[in-house]
């Protein structure tokens, strides 16, 4: 899975979690520079995964309060 923000982008290994609902997902330390990437962006953030359709959401000010909580 890739995660692109204005400030730059990387690439994550997904995961199926194999429950119902099914659901992809990655783990992302707090101290991951993608989140501040992702914090500080214009706008919004692009995740995109192989053979699935893009995401465009918006980078909301909630995300980095999230982030700030998680890093203490």
């Amino acid at each position: 899975m890739d995660l692109r923000a204005s400030a730059g982008a990387a690439a994550y290994p997904a995961a199926n979690n194999g429950g119902t609902p099914a659901y992809t997902a990655i783990s992302v330390s707090p101290n991951d520079i993608m989140m501040d990437r992702i914090a500080y962006s214009r706008g919004r953030f692009a995740v995109e995964t192989t053979g699935l359709q893009s995401l465009a959401i918006p980078a909301w000010p909630e995300f980095s309060r999230v982030v700030e909580d998680c890093r203490r």
